[in-house]
């Protein structure tokens, strides 16, 4: 099993612009294989700052989900808003950054 944090700062009052497409895609990703959670956290001291964690059995199941069509819809809606992204793929014996 892998996690994941995603982490997503929006421009100052951006955030509540994109709950109903974030709301799609995580309906939507948590059908895919391989998917054991994706959930949506947003900062209670920075309103502009939306954290997904996910668990995914393999890193190909996370691999197959980055190019699902509900997510490049996803970045398509979150970028105009978008300030910062950051990833981290957090396996047993290493963690990715992106």
């Amino acid at each position: 099993m892998i996690y994941v944090i995603a982490t997503l700062t929006t421009k100052p009052g951006a955030a509540p612009l994109l709950y109903d497409a974030a709301r799609i895609c995580i309906e939507k990703t948590r059908v895919e294989k391989g998917c054991i959670s994706y959930d949506l956290h947003v900062s209670i001291t920075d309103p502009d700052r939306m954290v997904f964690v996910e668990r995914w059995e393999t890193r190909e199941d996370l691999t197959a989900h980055s190019k699902q069509p509900h997510l490049k819809d996803w970045r398509e809606a979150s970028t105009p808003h978008a300030v910062s992204r950051a990833i981290e793929i957090v396996h047993v014996d290493r963690v990715e950054t992106f």
